[in-house]
């Protein structure tokens, strides 16, 4: 499969982007406004953290579902076995770790701000019947929205007492209308096409992947493809991987379908995937 690349600057960008999405659900954004430099910064402070011990003070309480998930927290949906990963949540709401600097903060409304662009490029070109069908306008869904998350992950590097068949993070769909990915910092990513083959997406420092989450396939009737992706243990998995995906999240009132609101199905799935009771 080729994967699909787009270039932000693109006269047509729009239109490439909505098509990629409609048809694989995946798609890599480059020449995109975010500076190469805060992403690497934001990287290197974050790989200090889980490198410290003191990371252990910030440990998540599941009523507020912020700050440090310790390893192997999380089990996809459908599986036994947890993830090899821990993770930092960072919600506009919540502070940092004592000692970091304002970089993460400017990252993560440099991708609220492209993701709010992106979600308007998406509604403006998707077929009348979709945006007919659309409770509100998709850029509206997350305007002041406080669940938009950045969360922060690190695989560290595998021993060889993994061998229960667990992988750096099982196969899965994102809960949200769309996830922000800056290039991680080593491979491993994978998305499965619609024949059931697996194919490795590109992370060539400096692109950002776009992909569809749950709420905006449900917000379109289907129209925008939710892919199942993964990440492998593969040729990096000797050493840690970070990578830290922004989720825009439609606020918890807003209507995707139906009667379903966002809060109650943001619950439903974090109780599927163990975060929550």
């Amino acid at each position: 499969m080729q994967f699909p690349q787009v270039n932000y600057t693109d006269q047509i960008a729009p239109q490439l982007l909505a098509e990629a999405l409609h048809n694989i659900g995946f798609v890599v954004l480059s020449d995109h406004p975010i500076d190469a430099q805060l992403i690497s910064d934001v990287y290197t402070e974050w790989a200090e953290f889980f490198n410290s011990p003191t990371k252990t003070l910030y440990t998540f309480k599941p009523e507020i579902q912020a700050g440090y998930f310790p390893f192997q927290t999380e089990t996809a949906k459908g599986y036994s076995q947890p993830d090899l990963k821990e993770f930092f949540h960072l919600y506009k709401s919540h502070n940092l770790p004592k000692g970091m600097s304002d970089r993460s903060w400017q990252l993560f409304q440099s991708l609220i701000n492209l993701g709010e662009e992106l979600l308007s490029w998406i509604e403006s070109v998707s077929p009348d019947v979709v945006r007919d069908n659309l409770t509100m306008s998709l850029e509206g869904m997350i305007k002041n929205s406080q669940e938009n998350l950045l969360r922060i992950l690190h695989y560290p590097p595998l021993t060889s007492e993994y061998t229960d068949g667990a992988i750096r993070a099982a196969a899965h769909e994102d809960i949200n209308l769309i996830t922000l990915l800056p290039a991680a910092t080593a491979t491993g990513l994978q998305v499965l096409d619609n024949f059931g083959v697996w194919h490795d997406v590109p992370s060539n420092l400096g692109d950002i992947v776009i992909n569809v989450g749950d709420m905006l396939q449900l917000a379109t009737g289907g129209y925008y493809r939710s892919t199942t992706h993964r990440v492998i243990n593969g040729e990096s998995a000797h050493i840690s991987r970070y990578s830290m995906p922004m989720f825009l999240h439609a606020r918890p009132e807003v209507v995707l379908s139906g009667t379903k609101t966002a809060r109650e199905y943001l619950q439903e799935r974090l109780r599927e995937i163990g975060l929550i009771k």
